[in-house]
This record gives structure tokens, sequence and C-alpha cells, in this order.
């Protein structure tokens, strides 16, 4: 027992770390889509992230998989988590042009409630009085970033709120194909989805990028999401999901210190207040979600 325990102490700090880098990456993505979007089309940035993803996944993943990373029991069911998530990624990008990254991105840690919600009325799953208090909490955090009269209040407020319900349906349906699913599959099939999703709207949005520095960026965003996905992969490989759920929300102190650096955006008392609620009761959430070993915990990923 004394083996197991020294062995498993630093793996779980390996999986803590790799976690940690993992949402550092995602905001990083976050503050750049933000950045670079006065001048390239979210359709462009999209497809730079997905293309990115499913050329990288392939060159890695299919010369040590072989035929069995392409072999899937539900193509169907692939082809409607990609969309889903090349939808959540271009609601993303559209939100992050209206609102600062680190209110964005602590809005979108409200989707493991909505997970609860959706599991109880849908898949008729018990979900306890506390879960109830900890759902109702993390709404009324979201309500104190996007409060009446509050500069981010507006139609763009809404892009975040609709994303975090198209994510929880996207979740839902991951841990539905977990079952039977390779989650490397899983992963490839997703970028080639939103890559060829991508690929048809191009033409329509296309246009000269302007300089390298431009280009650069565009690459930026798809090195920082393919990396941060592969580092996912790597720690929830070597720590369980109740260890690593409450580093999920660093992301949010990761995207708050973009924004000051990148935009000079300090939040106020109110968008304080509701992202501390939001991370209490939400990392209180799926640390209780992780425990029960019922839905797995993915982080919200653009």
């Amino acid at each position: 027992m004394k083996v197991a325990s020294a062995h498993a102490a630093p793996s779980a700090l390996a999986g803590i770390l790799f976690l940690v880098l993992a949402v550092a990456c995602f905001a990083v993505l976050d503050t750049t889509v933000k950045y670079i979007g006065a001048t390239v089309s979210v359709v462009v940035s999209v497809w730079f992230r997905y293309a990115f993803q499913a050329l990288a996944t392939s060159a890695v993943m299919l010369p040590r998989q072989g035929k069995r990373l392409l072999h899937t029991a539900h193509p169907r069911f692939q082809f409607l988590r990609g969309l889903l998530l090349t939808g959540i990624s271009a609601l993303a990008f559209i939100s992050l042009q209206h609102m600062p990254v680190g209110a964005f991105t602590a809005i979108v840690m409200t989707a493991p409630l909505v997970v609860t919600l959706l599991a109880a009325v849908f898949l008729k799953e018990r979900v306890g009085m506390l879960r109830w208090l900890l759902v109702v909490g993390g709404f009324v955090g979201t309500l104190l970033i996007v409060r009446p009269g509050g500069a981010v209040l507006g139609w763009a407020s809404l892009l975040p709120l609709g994303l975090v319900v198209m994510y929880a349906w996207f979740q839902i349906l991951t841990s539905q194909m977990a079952r039977t699913e390779n989650p490397l599959t899983m992963h490839f099939y997703t970028g080639w989805v939103g890559a060829l999703l991508s690929s048809l709207a191009l033409p329509l949005f296309w246009t000269v990028l302007p300089d390298a520095k431009t280009l650069a960026l565009l690459s930026l965003i798809g090195l920082t999401g393919t990396i941060g996905h592969f580092l996912l992969i790597l720690a929830f490989a070597r720590a369980p999901a109740s260890t690593l759920t409450p580093f999920l929300y660093t992301q949010i102190g990761f995207a708050m210190l973009g924004g000051w650096l990148v935009f000079n955006h300090v939040p106020g008392s109110w968008e304080l207040g509701g992202i501390a609620l939001i991370v209490l009761c939400g990392a209180s959430a799926s640390w209780i979600t992780a425990r029960e070993k019922r839905l797995p915990i993915e982080i919200p990923e653009p």
C-alpha cells in the first residue's frame, strides 16, 4: 500500500500540473481570439482552430493508432458532437468580442451546473437539495456579472448563456458516447468535423491576412487549442476527476490576467462577486459529480 501511494502522489501532481497548463493554454486562446477579432472574421479564427487540431492530431495519432483510430460504432453521433463543438467555438469567439475575457470564462464555467439541470430533467437523474442550491447559486453569480444596468448586459451577454446550454448537451452526448468510443477517436473526429464545417463557410468570409503577425496569432489559436486539449488528456490519464476538478477554475484567474495585461480590464466589485460565487458553486458541484462518478467532467473549451 505504501508503494502504491508513493507512485500515486507524483502521478496526481503531474495530472494537476498538466491541467493547469491546459487551462492556461485555453486562456491564451481566448485572449488571442479577442485581440485578433477586430481584423479577422470569426469563421477564419474557427477554421485555424480546427484545421490545426485536425492536422496535428492526424500526424501524431494515425501512425500510432492506425485504423483503430478511425473505428467508431456511432458515426452520426461523432458528426453531431463535432457540429456542436464547432457551434460552441463560434459562439465563444463572437462572445469574446463583446465581453471581458474573465467575465466570459466565468459564465462558461457554469456549464457543469447546467449539465446537472439537464441530466435531472432529461436523463431522470436524482439531484439532491445541495446540488440544486449550487445550481441556483451559480446562476445568481451569472446575474451579478451580466446585471441589469451593467456594462456587460446586452444581446451579447445572451451568447455565452446559449453557449453554456449547447455545451451541456455536448457534455451529455460525450458521456453517453464515452461508454463505447475511444476518446482519441472522438478527439480525432471532432477536429476533422470542425475543420470541414468551417471550410465550407471559409470562402464566404476569407480576406487576405494583413500581415505576418496576424498569421502568427491565428497559428497561436490553433496551437494553444490543440496543446491544451492534449494536456487535458494527459491530466485525466494521471489523476481522478475528483482531484483535478477544483483546479479547472484556475482558468478564470488566467483569463482575468490576460484581460488585464492585454486589454487593461480590471473587474469591478459586482463582477468579482459573481465570479467568486460561480467558482464556489461550480467547483463544488463538479467535485460532487466526480466523486459520485456520474457524468464525466470536461473543461468547456473554445
